[in-house]
């Protein structure tokens, strides 16, 4: 992700900046003013290090890298499954319950 800072200013650039910006009503407005406060009080250069784990916590949100992975682990546990005989009928595609949510 790269993190781009215009070089020349003007009214335009403070209007079309907020564009791109995730604090209209995202889910991942909070992950980002704390990622852009450490940035802002580190810098651009020296925040990229000291807020890493912010910036990854920010990714994380924004791609659901991890959260899709689980989901794939879970889809091949479940074929496997499946191909050795130990799922069969009712069993290969029940929903869970009611409550565990």
């Amino acid at each position: 992700m790269a993190y781009l800072s215009p070089f020349f200013r003007s009214p335009w650039t403070d209007i079309t900046g907020a564009m791109l910006s995730h604090q209209m009503l995202d889910r991942c407005a909070k992950q980002e003013m704390e990622m852009m406060d450490c940035l802002e009080a580190y810098g651009f250069d020296r925040g990229l290090k000291k807020c890493q784990d912010l910036i990854d916590d920010f990714k994380e949100c924004q791609s659901n890298r991890k959260q899709f992975c689980r989901f794939m682990a879970m889809r091949k546990e479940r074929d496997r499954q499946i191909a050795e005989g130990k799922l069969t009928g009712d069993e290969k595609y029940c929903s869970p319950r009611v409550d565990s949510y």
